[in-house]
């Protein structure tokens, strides 16, 4: 068998493993899943009518429709909290160890972890977007290639999230830690513009705002949705992506081929 066939191989037992956790532990995914929900139903019922006066709206739609492609972005950053503390449970328990000796691909380990992160992020997201669509938002105006982009756009940065988180993973020394380590990728969406708008914000913190990674994601998804100026944030998403993809993936892969666990 050759490598790349043996890398799939492994791979995909190392997937349905994940999947099976997932699936017979759900309470983790349901707490993660659940502050984007709340967070959604509670700035909608109460601060949407405010919220929405102020950007000119006659009812709580117009902040609706400003709302949920910031807190899709956060579902995700909530989603790979899990895959961060899987990791290191993975690690601290021992089965690790009892992977080494077997003749499996080494990488395999990993990838079983990001895919299928990658696959409950974007399961999380369409459930947070059911809620998000009950609530009144609506996106009548984007195309099929809109939505495609969109799409694409979600798993990219869901990918990105997930290597960060992997790494996070390892370098902790046990799950409570992996998840504190990890709590910055739903803290940062506060500090986004997820919520309210960059012009809303003082001139000191606009640019720490505007300028990290899910500003630019946000922004672009609300473009690709609701028809609005993305501008220079395309660009700023796709590469803010790529690095914390690339950065990610080498610390994961340097950090576990070291580890003496």
């Amino acid at each position: 068998m050759s490598t790349l066939a043996l890398a799939v191989r492994d791979s995909s037992t190392m997937l349905r493993r994940n999947l099976l956790h997932a699936r017979r532990y759900p309470s983790l995914t349901l707490n993660l899943l659940l502050t984007p929900v709340m967070l959604l139903l509670l700035f909608v019922y109460v601060f949407g009518g405010v919220m929405s006066a102020g950007m000119g709206g006659a009812d709580r739609s117009v902040y609706v429709a400003y709302l949920v492609p910031g807190v899709l972005l956060m579902t995700i950053g909530s989603t790979t909290i899990g895959t961060a503390v899987s990791v290191s449970m993975d690690m601290t328990e021992g089965i690790i160890a009892r992977f080494r000796t077997m003749a499996i691909h080494r990488g395999s380990v990993l990838v079983g972890h990001v895919i299928g992160s990658v696959l409950q992020s974007v399961a999380s997201v369409i459930l947070v977007g059911a809620v998000g669509v009950a609530v009144g938002f609506r996106s009548t105006d984007a195309t099929v290639l809109e939505w495609l982009a969109a799409f694409g756009l979600l798993v990219l940065f869901a990918l990105a999230l997930t290597w960060i988180a992997v790494g996070m993973g390892l370098v902790s020394p046990n799950a409570e830690a992996a998840g504190n380590n990890a709590m910055p990728l739903i803290l940062l969406p506060l500090l986004s513009s997820a919520f309210v708008p960059l012009d809303g914000m003082p001139g000191w913190f606009r640019p720490i705002a505007e300028y990290q990674p899910f500003t630019p994601a946000i922004e672009t998804l609300r473009g690709l949705l609701l028809g609005t100026e993305i501008g220079h944030h395309g660009w700023l998403a796709v590469a803010w992506c790529l690095v914390l993809a690339v950065l990610g993936y080498f610390w994961s892969a340097a950090r576990f081929a070291r580890d003496p666990r």
